[in-house]
């Protein structure tokens, strides 16, 4: 059985000539993608592991040196690859939380008993997560626990959402 990766960012650039890459994290705490080792590589069909020697936060992106790049021009070749990790890298989450790959899939059923289909992904905006389902159409559900998120049940594979199915 194969493991599971999960995305958690992509090379975004080259950072200075000794071959340091720029990364777009995908992690709270941006520079927590630096933890992480190995990481695994991927662009198309393409993919390699690559271990991380030492990174930091810069401004608002991630720096980071990997082994065996030494020069602009092999960063250069690295930029758009998204960055994997196995997925028993990531700490269990604790009650009541959740890592948005866990809910991509789920089925989402409304309190009133609808099937509105399954979360396609989840978008970061500046007010609250909101979860994109896709069904007979494409909705966007506000992540507000509690409220519009009544439950998650990631062994049943499902989500409970109290939103009208009009909107």
């Amino acid at each position: 059985m194969a493991e599971e990766l999960v995305s958690v960012g992509k090379v975004s650039g080259i950072f200075g000539v000794r071959g340091w890459i720029k990364v777009y994290s995908y992690t709270e705490i941006r520079e927590n993608i630096l933890t992480y080792s190995p990481w695994i590589l991927r662009k198309g069909k393409e993919s390699k592991s690559v271990r991380v020697i030492d990174g930091r936060r810069h401004g608002k992106t991630v720096v980071a040196c990997l082994e065996g790049l030494n020069d602009r021009d092999e960063a250069a070749e690295l930029n758009g690859w998204e960055i994997l990790i196995n997925a028993d890298q990531l700490p269990k989450a604790r009650q009541g939380e959740y890592y948005w790959t866990d809910l991509v899939g789920l089925r989402v059923m409304t309190v009133d008993g609808i099937d509105f289909g399954t979360v396609e992904q989840m978008l970061e905006t500046g007010a609250n997560d909101v979860v994109v389902v896709s069904g007979e159409r494409e909705r966007l559900i506000p992540f507000l626990q509690g409220q519009t998120i009544i439950n998650i049940d990631l062994l049943a594979g499902e989500m409970l959402v109290d939103w009208d199915a009009d909107f």
